[in-house]
């Protein structure tokens, strides 16, 4: 009697104590779950989305947790208590129970009173889609830019909505775009209002996004079909096609057929020979000899033998191709299905492709452009060493490298890279000026108007300044680093952009324009020069010192070649060989301008430098074939018109 009592003393206090824990253990988030318990156990994709809208509803804080943990099979239903909670192992078939509500252990239970809710693919999916939500408006914009990639990454139908609802409460602007844009992506490609998606389309019907063409396309990819009978009025058609015209082959027309499993399949010659072969007995295949096989029409009389017993499937003749083709119509049927959509992409991409083309112009005349300023500037020196004083300086490049590898020494003692190229500039003229007029003192001055031992002379001198080179730098190229406000590029749209030290050179080449054009027209050494240059001994006569002029010129030529070597190693590589890369381009600028005219080298430039990108847009894949038809054209053009584009005039044309 004392034992009954005592099991129902001890029955009493474990279910008050167990209701006492499963009272205390409810919390909301609690009570959500056990509203939706019997599809949460089921774990049905077909039941179980009001479950999910219902925790993703209750904007507890606790919801995202609790979806994270169900997604991640962590979720558990205590049958003795009838509750959800997170589970942990402890060890062997003890788990300890955490409360979704407060996060704090409330017990342990044996693995035997659990059961682990195991959500499939389709169900994690949905979770996943309802997680998007929280981070959309998530109070830390990261996450909210998290969630955004992750849409972009995984675009469905089930995120538009969620999508749409977060703009409204979107406080950063670039965010607000980026939701904007994805919005109206989603809505082209999943919304179910096709008015909604004419709208968005032609909202962006303008815009040059590869995301934009990314979304049109499918809208207007086309499959062609076979229809036995009438062409049903609910399919969005393209075009009706009929075999044997419009680039439709009669035998892509059968194929079609073949294919889709409503016709039978052509007979090779070669599956012919291999069916006769298989079926050689006594001698004879089909009662045709073998050794009259060698004839197309016994083959076909064995092979058609074979067929009408049955061993080989028939022959399909031209008759039989004509009767199928006659017996099906074929349309191409696009894809989507809605008229009004496809009309609309159609419509969008013919825009867009023409923005793209007239984009893809202004961007290649941009780098044409970017590469005439580069030349010219490589050529602006010579233009006033050859063009002024007829001297034919094969060592111009060279001046292009030593001012390169001044900037590269510079930067070694001062590593602010802005601050560098500012001293670099003016002590690359500096030591390439003193450098040309070395090279006039020494060599140049006893060589006037003998042009073949000048070229011949500055050639040797080019070889061992080049070899100097390599043997005070090593033969590696070296980094000449531009500032970083410098980096990038300046993006006009998505197909027009020209990286800012392109922008820079050009800036750089109309500066040096105007300092020539100032230095020739406005000072005395221009004025000099040109008299020198007309005529030295009248000009010796009027007190001017001929010798002095020549060698200052000729220095402020090769000092313009060494700021040009700065700007051109901040995107080339600086090697021994920089000046070479360049030293034809800019024989060629200047002679194909016109040989003394400075407007004559911007022109030469101009034209080179839109010549060779037109050249290489038509052929991208050889720059060393690009650069043969531009030689070969400038050699063609140079034979009628010898003087260059821009001819001097009077006394100095004679010259």
């Amino acid at each position: 009697m004392r034992t009954h009592v005592l099991a129902a003393l001890m029955f009493l206090v474990s279910a008050v104590v167990t209701f006492a824990q499963t009272d205390s253990a409810v919390g909301p988030m609690q009570v959500v779950l056990q509203d939706h318990k019997e599809a949460i156990l089921e774990s049905s994709r077909r039941t179980i989305g009001p479950a999910i809208d219902a925790v993703v509803a209750s904007k507890l804080q606790q919801a995202r947790g609790v979806l994270n943990t169900w997604q991640g099979k962590d979720m558990w239903y205590h049958q003795p208590s009838g509750l959800f909670y997170q589970a942990q192992k402890v060890e062997g078939r003890t788990y300890r129970l955490i409360d979704f509500d407060t996060g704090e252990i409330v017990g342990e239970a044996d693995k035997s009173d659990l059961k682990q809710i195991k959500p499939n693919s389709g169900i994690r999916a949905m979770i996943a889609t309802a997680l998007v939500r929280f981070q959309l408006e998530d109070p830390d914009p990261s996450m909210r830019a998290k969630g955004l990639t992750g849409i972009e990454r995984a675009p469905n139908a089930s995120l538009l909505e969620p999508l749409v609802a977060s703009i409204e409460s979107e406080t950063d602007p670039d965010l607000r775009a980026r939701k904007t844009r994805l919005a109206i992506l989603l809505t082209i490609s999943f919304s179910d209002d096709d008015p909604a998606r004419v709208a968005a389309i032609e909202e962006v019907s303008g815009d040059l996004g590869v995301d934009i063409r990314g979304t049109l396309n499918p809208l207007v990819t086309k499959e062609t079909r076979a229809f036995q009978g009438d062409i049903p009025d609910e399919l969005n058609v393209a075009q009706t096609r009929v075999p044997g015209r419009d680039g439709f082959t009669r035998a892509a027309a059968y194929q079609l057929l073949v294919d889709a499993e409503q016709a039978p399949a052509l007979i090779t010659d070669d599956q012919v020979r291999l069916s006769l072969a298989e079926h050689i007995d006594g001698g004879q295949v089909g009662g045709v000899p073998i050794a009259r096989l060698g004839d197309t029409e016994a083959r076909s009389r064995a092979y058609a033998a074979l067929a009408a017993a049955g061993k080989v499937p028939p022959l399909v003749s031209e008759a039989d191709i004509d009767r199928t083709l006659q017996s099906f119509r074929f349309a191409d049927v696009y894809a989507e299905t809605s008229p009004a959509v496809t009309q609309a992409a159609e419509a969008a991409l013919v825009r867009i492709a023409t923005r793209v083309f007239f984009s893809q112009t202004a961007d290649l005349a941009l780098d044409a452009l970017s590469l005439a300023s580069i030349y010219f500037l490589a050529a602006i020196g010579l233009a006033i060493t050859f063009g002024v004083m007829g001297v034919i300086n094969m060592a111009h490049g060279e001046f292009i490298m030593m001012g390169a590898y001044t900037g590269y020494v510079v930067q070694q003692f001062i590593p602010n890279h802005t601050v560098s190229i500012l001293v670099a500039v003016p002590l690359a003229f500096v030591v390439t000026f003193a450098a040309g007029v070395a090279l006039e003192r020494l060599v140049i001055r006893w060589l006037y108007n003998r042009p073949l031992e000048t070229l011949l002379a500055t050639f040797g001198i080019s070889i061992a300044l080049q070899q100097l080179a390599k043997n005070i730098f090593g033969t590696q190229a070296r980094p000449l680093t531009a500032p970083g406000w410098l980096d990038g590029a300046l993006v006009l749209n998505p197909v027009i952009s020209i990286s800012y030290i392109r922008i820079a050179i050009f800036v750089l080449a109309l500066i040096f324009l105007g300092v020539f054009l100032y230095i020739m027209k406005r000072t005395r050494l221009g004025l000099e020069t040109r008299a020198v240059t007309q005529n030295p001994r009248m000009a010796g006569a009027m007190g001017i010192n001929p010798g002095r002029v020549n060698m200052l010129t000729f220095g402020l030529g090769s000092g313009i070649a060494g700021i040009a070597g700065v700007a051109i190693g901040l995107f080339a590589k600086v090697t021994s060989e920089l000046g070479s890369d360049y030293i034809v381009q800019s024989f060629m600028t200047v002679v194909v301008g016109g040989v003394g005219n400075i407007w004559g080298t911007l022109a030469g430039a101009t034209m080179i430098g839109f010549l060779q990108k037109g050249i290489e847009w038509m052929n991208p894949s050889n720059t060393l074939a690009a650069q043969t038809y531009m030689i070969i054209f400038i050699i063609v053009f140079i034979q009628f018109r010898p003087r260059g584009i821009i001819t001097l005039r009077g006394r100095a044309a004679g010259d």
